[in-house]
């Protein structure tokens, strides 16, 4: 298990589509084939059957879409303060910088410039791997984010399996994969945690060839929560944080909510869904 918390926490979460131009590329189809038939060329390419259509493909022929996350910043008279992020970004109701190269820019631009601790949920599986295969094709240039300490105890280093500076939290649940391995779907329910409700991970090329672009950023922000609270329990199942801790834990992720709802009410759905599963937990408790 991870042992410490950092004065500055990242618990993030990316989704991504079938790059179209990948494919375009790839498989050498022409350059007028629509998004959508090129996606679905990709998934036949790729294994789809039947009874599942859209196989998981390899990240590198994937384009990031969106990246949420959670910070935990602790400040030195012990104020907690905790800030919902989110790539692109919106203003007045408008999504800006959509575009893939900003995004991976900006997200490991900022990792490296502030070297925050990063949690995940399978993100050196995933997320951290496609943001460097991505970050690889645009021809990006982050050297503060790919510095690497000669040993791992020697400095930040997001690389490294089992490190304190990339806290895999699937890694540490239940490492490795296998029909025992529970999702963050599961993981959260159980334990009075919403984990997907209406939008699946599946759902995110549709919405995207839809333009709802909103929608999928809506998608992110509930899954980086997600991620967050089960980061809060298990640090507290491990002793970071005693009970009356993690109790303030929660509810300084309630005031989050409420006060970023203003402007994205969808998140009220989600402190909904909260209440609704920590009421069935402590009825199961108590049986």
């Amino acid at each position: 298990m991870f042992r410490s918390i950092k004065n500055l926490v990242w618990v993030f979460d990316a989704e991504w589509i079938p790059d179209p131009q990948a494919g375009r590329t790839l498989y050498g189809l022409a350059s007028d084939l629509d998004d959508r038939s090129v996606m679905q060329e990709m998934w036949r390419r790729n294994g789809a059957t039947e009874e599942d259509p859209t196989p998981y493909l390899k990240t590198v022929m994937c384009r990031l879409v969106s990246i949420a996350m959670v910070q935990r910043q602790s400040h030195r008279d012990g104020r907690v303060q905790l800030r919902l992020l989110t790539l692109p970004k919106t203003e007045v109701g408008r999504i800006t910088d959509v575009g893939e190269r900003n995004l991976v820019e900006t997200f490991l631009g900022a990792l490296g410039d502030r070297q925050p601790q990063l949690v995940g949920f399978n993100s050196l599986g995933a997320d951290l791997r496609i943001l460097v295969q991505r970050g690889i094709i645009h021809g990006l240039h982050l050297p503060n984010f790919a510095r690497r300490p000669n040993k791992p105890w020697e400095g930040v280093d997001y690389f490294v399996k089992g490190g304190e500076w990339h806290v895999d939290l699937k890694d540490h649940a239940a490492p490795g994969w296998g029909p025992g391995t529970p999702s963050l779907h599961e993981l959260a329910v159980l334990s009075g945690i919403p984990g997907k409700m209406e939008t699946h991970g599946q759902d995110v090329p549709q919405l995207w060839l839809e333009g709802k672009l909103d929608a999928i950023i809506a998608y992110n922000e509930f899954d980086a929560l997600t991620t967050y609270l089960i980061w809060l329990r298990m640090c507290h199942l491990i002793g970071l944080f005693d009970q009356t801790q993690y109790d303030e834990e929660q509810e300084r992720v309630r005031a989050l909510i409420r006060e970023e709802a203003s402007g994205k009410p969808h998140l009220l759905n989600y402190l909904s869904e909260w209440n609704r599963l920590s009421q069935q937990g402590d009825r199961v408790g108590r049986a």
